[in-house]
């Protein structure tokens, strides 16, 4: 994995290995890609904007929710790296770049903070240099892997060039899960990714729900009827996924309602509807 800097100064570190081939299928709908719609992005194609819009007529608050995923993401890191102390971070199912980048916000505090992206989607790793433009003194590295395959990242040599596994490192799964089926474990997922890390690690985490509007339930359906994964969970399932660590307060919570920043203080639960937390592996 090489280093280098830009013509403009701008530092970033290199994918390392072969790029498979990418195809796009733009003929599908794609979740990343309707994510992307939500937050008002241009990274999406008809046929991801027509389904997303067939979503939004049964769950009209979904750009609302998308976009305070993206606001907590922000005040998570903000909190792990100002007031944890984290300087690396593991995020998997990065998903397509929106700036603020997680990396963007951790180094903002701490230039050196080092962060480590996985995904498994192709369609991310054609935005992969996007997201590792960095500052000189941290580092940023793109891993293309499944989280079903926890040990393979855990051993990936991207991650063991950027990260030290005997400090503590936050590991955050920004709304990766409802895309994740109770078929394959996510809470076993979760726990083989976290356990080798050490004591002082954290895991920060969001969930959609359909407690607050069972409109979004209607919406599921419309993802699943496209042939796109979408589970949601209630907020007792969400607090399975945080056993055996210490939720640092306000523990979890509508995401709007965590730590707020007076931003969105208008806005109620039914048009959120997205769970988050942080929390502490002792």
């Amino acid at each position: 994995m090489a280093d280098a800097s830009a013509e403009d100064g701008t530092f970033f570190t290199s994918v390392s290995g072969p790029v498979p081939p990418v195809t796009l299928k733009t003929d599908v709908p794609h979740s990343a890609r309707m994510y992307d719609y939500y937050l008002g992005g241009k990274d999406n194609f008809p046929v991801d904007r027509e389904t997303a819009e067939k979503a939004l007529a049964t769950f009209p608050n979904g750009r609302t929710a998308a976009r305070q995923n993206r606001a907590f993401m922000v005040r998570a890191t903000r909190y792990l790296t100002a007031e944890a102390g984290l300087r690396q971070f593991l995020d998997v199912g990065t998903g397509i770049p929106t700036s603020p980048n997680l990396h963007e916000v951790a180094q903002s505090v701490a230039a050196d903070a080092r962060v480590v992206y996985a995904d498994n989607d192709p369609l991310v790793l054609t935005y992969a240099r996007a997201l590792l433009i960095g500052t000189r003194e941290g580092r940023t590295a793109y891993l293309n892997a499944d989280v079903r395959d926890p040990e393979g990242i855990l051993a990936s040599a991207e991650l063991r060039e950027t990260l030290d596994l005997t400090q503590p490192v936050a590991l955050t799964m920004i709304s990766l899960l409802p895309f994740i089926d109770d078929t394959d474990d996510p809470q076993g997922l979760i726990r083989r990714l976290l356990d080798p890390l050490p004591a002082g690690s954290y895991l920060a985490l969001t969930h959609i729900t359909a407690d607050h509007d069972p409109g979004f339930a209607a919406a599921g359906e419309v993802y699943r009827a496209n042939g796109v994964t979408l589970r949601l969970r209630t907020r007792a399932e969400v607090e399975r996924f945080f056993d055996g660590l210490d939720l640092v307060e306000p523990g979890v919570q509508l995401i709007h309602r965590w730590r707020p920043d007076g931003t969105a203080d208008t806005l109620t639960d039914a048009e959120v509807s997205c769970y988050g937390a942080v929390a502490r592996r002792t």
